[in-house]
């Protein structure tokens, strides 16, 4: 179990929902600030950003990458598009404090020591590790040791690479790790999705499991939350899904993250207990639709009560039908009219 704030995160407990604005911002605070706002309003309990140096990661300006906005093909360089994105140190606190005043829990994914010096000196409750940075163990280290709860993406990974960076984790003495199954796939189709490895995690990695959700809609976080092991759930989040970009066509809009929040709790109260028994709303069917012995047919007083004189019928006020071979070979010393219930009392 882990403790974020007043919430706690593991099996059991409450889903963990969070809106990844990532770098739907745009680069645009004044954007990004609507943006936590309307997602605060949604439910989310956390916002993820990310806090990259582009340098870390991508030298090479001939790098393309390729994505669709309104319906069209775009192909821009990588570093041209990631430095569009990039956050400075005084925007990331802004973005904090913003989060910080609406109890939003504030996270990011850095991609170097320098990223995550920034977050230390910010005083996050809770580090990312993305997907593309799971083989890079010495960051993951790096994030074990400042003793931050941390989350690590688990999408393209074979499941050695995901024991490397948990093994890489926990031999750097952290602990509080939250994994998360996630396909890395934009959008993910339907086919690609595989809840079925959140169950997979747990049982090999014994650590909280969650869902970094990349597909169209809410259904797969919905049945994600459903199979009772996911305590996690993130997804991407825009104010409009046609705001230029190569995140916002796949992303929730706050209707949809709204309505997402929603399903999830209700699907948290359907799942409820694996305790058997009557629930509180069904103590008053046990009265009145349950049964009790009564009489088949018109008993006069002195009659042997046989197996053929017994009914059961409703409302439980009566004898309890387990008890009616007590009833079985007695004297009636009362008169009772078909459907009457008969008492134990009222037999010799």
């Amino acid at each position: 179990m882990i403790k974020l704030g007043t919430k706690l995160i593991g099996t059991g407990q409450p889903c963990f929902i969070a809106a990844e604005i990532g770098i739907n911002h745009n680069g645009d605070m004044d954007l990004a600030l609507k943006m936590i706002e309307a997602a605060s309003n949604c439910g989310v309990d956390a916002i993820k950003f990310q806090n990259y140096y582009t340098e870390d990661f991508i030298l090479d300006k001939d790098l393309s990458y390729s994505y669709i906005f309104n319906g069209q093909t775009f192909i821009e360089s990588q570093f041209e598009m990631f430095k569009r994105y990039e956050l400075s140190f005084e925007q990331l606190k802004f973005l904090k404090d913003a989060c910080d005043k609406r109890n939003l829990i504030f996270f990011s994914t850095p991609t170097s020591k320098r990223g995550l010096k920034d977050l230390l000196k910010l005083d996050v409750g809770l580090l990312k590790n993305g997907s593309d940075f799971l083989v890079n163990l010495p960051l993951i280290k790096q994030m074990a040791k400042s003793k931050i709860p941390t989350v690590i993406s688990t999408g393209m990974a074979f499941m050695n690479e995901i024991d490397e960076a948990v093994r890489a984790f926990e031999e750097a003495g952290g602990t509080n790790l939250i994994i998360l199954h996630c396909t890395s796939s934009y959008p993910t189709p339907d086919e690609d999705v595989n809840l079925l490895k959140i169950e997979s995690l747990f049982k090999t990695f014994k650590y909280p499991v969650g869902f970094s959700d990349h597909t169209w809609g809410n259904e797969a976080a919905i049945a994600a939350t459903a199979m009772g092991r996911c305590c996690f759930v993130e997804k991407h989040f825009t104010l409009d899904k046609d705001l230029p970009g190569p995140d916002h066509r796949f992303s929730s809009d706050p209707e949809e993250m709204k309505n997402l929040v929603n399903a999830i709790r209700k699907t948290e109260r359907i799942m409820g207990t694996s305790k058997i028994g009557p629930t509180s709303s069904e103590k008053q069917g046990r009265i009145e639709f349950r049964l009790s012995c009564a009489a088949a047919r018109d008993i006069s007083v002195g009659e042997i009560i046989k197996e053929k004189d017994i009914i059961f019928i409703r409302p439980a006020t009566g004898l309890h039908p387990r008890f009616y071979k007590l009833l079985l070979n007695k004297k009636a010393t009362s008169n009772f009219k078909k459907g009457q219930f008969i008492h134990l009392n009222e037999l010799n």
